[in-house]
């Protein structure tokens, strides 16, 4: 599972590990969220290029993508064979920049918060899918997902499963659709070494998407308050739900 990451590395550091042409400058960013658009790693004309695309993938098949939910992620053991993924998987690979992921655990009064980087503070490269919705008007729209396979030691106390990272010597074989069929490619898919990453709280900020800066991702006490009943707890959600009379009535 992965639904928040974080791009902060520069965007020459960015583009020297990629070794794309393009010199695109974006900001960092510490709480990215689905449906939001993305940087992307392509092959384009055998040349590698930085793209942004929504996250979210919508099959080219879809009619009506109001009513078909955006798929965020890609079960690595099913993309070689499932509608949604089997396209792509033969023609359109690519490269999603990142260098680090969020992860909650339960267990206390609240989801506790969990920030998944490598040790060494290097960017990592999530394998990704991509497709273009061409839509009743002609109007295109690039969309992605993250493939994601089961936990390492490391992710599997939080999920158990966690974005496929490719390595640097890799990104070539996932890349190439035009010489590296499926089946070789997947054998990308699998966990990451366990020494690879490294894991801390955070603050219950990175909850809420509009958040978006540099404190999200520092070390916090983790918290030891012991989780409600759940009595305790459905008293405090009624109450919290119950709209406060103050005499000028409420709209929601």
């Amino acid at each position: 599972m992965c639904g928040r990451y974080t791009l902060t590395a520069s965007p020459q550091a960015i583009r020297d590990l990629f070794r794309y042409a393009e010199q695109p400058n974006f900001p960092p960013r510490y709480n990215i969220a689905p449906t939001q658009p993305i940087a992307v790693v392509c092959l384009v004309n055998r040349q590698r290029q930085f793209v942004l695309m929504r996250w979210g993938l919508l099959p080219s098949w879809v009619k009506d993508p109001k009513a078909f939910s955006l798929i965020v992620n890609a079960r690595g053991e099913s993309v070689i064979d499932k509608p949604s993924f089997r396209a792509a998987m033969k023609r359109r690979r690519c490269l999603i920049p990142a260098d680090g992921f969020y992860e909650w655990r339960a267990g206390g009064p609240r989801k506790q918060p969990y920030f998944i980087h490598a040790r060494s503070g290097a960017p990592l490269a999530f394998a990704g899918l991509w497709e273009t919705w061409t839509g009743p008007n002609g109007e295109e729209l690039d969309t992605v997902t993250i493939v994601t396979t089961e936990a390492n030691s490391t992710v599997r106390p939080l999920h158990d499963r966690m974005p496929v990272i490719v390595p640097p010597e890799a990104f070539g074989l996932w890349l190439d659709t035009d010489n590296v069929d499926a089946a070789t490619a997947s054998s990308l898919i699998m966990p990451a070494p366990d020494d690879l990453l490294e894991v801390w709280p955070v603050s219950t900020d990175v909850n809420r998407v509009a958040n978006d800066n540099a404190q999200l991702i520092e070390r916090v006490a983790e918290s030891t308050e012991p989780a409600p009943s759940p009595k305790v707890a459905a008293a405090k959600k009624s109450k919290a739900t119950k709209p406060k009379d103050d005499g000028q009535g409420v709209l929601f």
